[in-house]
């Protein structure tokens, strides 16, 4: 019964054998490990020594990929004197070898004198090829110690490397796909690394995502709030209204070390001086009436993070002298109180005013001016970068469709008129017209004729055509040329707002009443002839050209023209 038993028992080793090394093959991915595993099973369980696994990187050139009893480095540096030729015969021809007695075996003779065998032993070498459904590409091959009585035993032993080189196969054939599929990934990674890394100059800036444009003067107001909003640094916006300098502001915060704190604005000329005072320092209980309880003011609540202050420009001279002390200072007491409250606030402020001017006249103090035009920037009017308003006009009638669910879109001609436009009011105006537009047109596309300006009942073309004296009631017109698509415009396409832009024909200037009838003369000759025929008084020169003394400034600065005094 016990020798049945043992014989249950060995007859159970294949199956025992087979069920470890599929474990181990579907456990890891590491394939060096998992062969070197393999062969310890075999030797192990079944008494197979010497046991190795080759695979051709080459054609008819076999490379060791596991082997037992020493390091597969040393064994590739000839540690071991491998039968090479005979697995490369096994894997050309896909026909297993059984050899009884490796000594017999010219292919084998350097190969079984390592070999320890006992007296009374033969060593047979068994070599199976290593395939999957196409030609074989590796080979399994072991020895094992026989009496020279079981002749039997090659049969189930064959039979047995045969499905265990199966499992080989099909696992060396997955590492394969994995580590192409693993480059393929990386060479895609790195492709788009360096497709990404050329349109990134066209990317979206963070923080200026609203602020569309890809006009040369925008963009290099793009480059200046980069440069300057990591710093602390009190930043002064310039420009006319309409022209976005709230959204710059924020942009600055945004890209500034303080965007996670509070970013807070407040609207200088909406206020009057005492509200103004209470609203930014805030006020102790009882400081004045309706003063029912402490209130804290927009500087302390926005310290540690970013203070905007629009229309800086409006804030009387008493109030000037405070803000002053809190800029210089750092501090400040609420209304009716007597505690030093400390604050630490970047400042961003922004006008629409000719402070040079006003410090001029008196009306604003010097060292305010000072203090606050630490770095100024200057937000160009839309009619210095008309190139614009086609991208603008898109951005504006998105936000329309996505707020009304419709699905508008502009033709070709809509915006060739809409950017003859002068839009004296800028991006503010223009986003007021195009919303206008937009709720009136009927259909779903946005021609020429639905432009009011095409039907004389544009108000604010009419208030620009009254100021200027002129005569013709159609909008001003643009020589330079309008980089747009062909047909009407999707609705739905994302905002343009690529921050690199290419060279951009300058914009053309408004419509002057010229003190002479040479309508050739430059823009800049004729601002040099109406200074001249006005004494270089901006404010006379000024009325003869239908401006007002801040464009006029402006314009002056624009073609840098230095003011005579005579």
């Amino acid at each position: 019964m016990r020798a049945i038993r043992d014989r249950a028992d060995d007859s159970a080793l294949p199956l025992i054998g087979i069920y470890e090394i599929s474990k181990i093959l579907g456990a890891t991915l590491d394939l060096d490990k998992a062969l070197h595993d393999v062969l310890n099973i075999l030797s192990s369980y079944l008494n197979m020594r010497h046991g190795a696994v080759v695979f051709t990187e080459a054609p008819g050139q076999p490379v060791l990929a596991a082997v037992t009893g020493m390091s597969l480095q040393a064994a590739r540096a000839g540690g071991v004197a491998y039968p090479y030729a005979a697995a490369a015969r096994v894997i050309a021809t896909g026909i297993p070898m059984v050899v009884p007695d490796a000594a017999d075996e010219p292919l084998l003779a350097d190969f079984v004198l390592g070999n320890e065998a006992l007296e009374d032993e033969r060593i047979s070498f068994f070599c199976v090829p290593i395939k999957t459904t196409e030609k074989p590409f590796g080979a399994l091959s072991v020895e094992r110690a026989w009496d020279g009585s079981a002749l039997v035993v090659f049969e189930h032993d064959l039979r047995f490397l045969t499905m265990v080189a199966t499992l080989i196969g099909q696992t060396a054939s997955l590492h394969k796909k994995v580590v192409a599929d693993r480059e393929m990934l990386m060479s895609d990674q790195a492709r788009l690394r360096k497709k990404m890394a050329d349109v990134a100059p066209s990317l979206p800036i963070r923080g200026l995502e609203d602020v569309v444009g890809t006009s040369e003067a925008m963009a290099h107001v793009f480059a200046q709030v980069q440069q300057a909003a990591p710093t602390k640094a009190t930043i002064l916006l310039r420009g006319e209204s309409g022209t976005g300098k709230e959204l710059v502001a924020r942009a600055i915060h945004i890209l500034s070390q303080r965007s996670t704190k509070p970013f807070i604005k407040v609207n200088c000329a909406a206020l009057s001086e005492s509200v103004l005072e209470s609203e930014l320092f805030g006020h102790e209980k009882g400081a004045f009436t309706g003063a029912v309880s402490e209130r804290k003011g927009r500087f302390e609540l926005a310290s540690g993070g970013t203070l905007f202050l629009d229309e800086i420009g409006e804030i009387s001279s008493n109030f000037q002298a405070k803000l002053l002390r809190v800029l210089q200072e750092g501090e400040f007491e609420r209304v009716g109180g007597a505690k030093t409250v400390k604050v630490d606030v970047r400042l961003v402020a922004a006008t629409n005013r000719d402070l040079e001017a006003a410090v001029t006249d008196g009306s604003f103090r010097a060292d305010l001016y000072y203090r606050l035009n630490v770095v100024p920037i200057f937000l160009p009017p839309l009619r210095e970068r008309s190139g614009d308003i086609p991208l603008l006009a898109m951005y504006f009638l998105k936000q329309f469709n996505d707020e009304n669910g419709r699905s508008l879109g502009f033709s070709e001609q809509a915006l060739t008129a809409l950017q003859s436009c002068y839009f004296p009011g800028n991006v503010r105006e223009l986003e007021n017209c195009v919303y206008r537009t937009a709720t009136m047109t009927k259909g779903e596309t946005i021609d020429e004729m639905n432009l009011l300006c095409r039907h004389d009942t544009c108000l604010s073309s009419t208030l620009w055509h009254k100021r200027t004296g002129a005569t013709v009631s159609q909008p001003v017109k643009v020589s330079a040329p309008i980089p747009v698509p062909t047909g009407p415009m999707a609705p739905h396409s994302p905002p343009p707002s690529a921050f690199v832009p290419p060279a951009a024909p300058p914009a053309a200037a408004p419509p002057m009443s010229e003190p002479t009838a040479d309508q050739d003369l430059s823009e800049r000759e004729r601002l040099v002839q109406a200074m001249e025929h006005c004494g270089w008084v901006q404010a006379k020169a000024a009325r003869l050209l239908g401006l007002t003394p801040r464009q006029i400034g402006y314009a002056l600065k624009k073609h840098d023209i230095e003011v005579r005094q005579l």
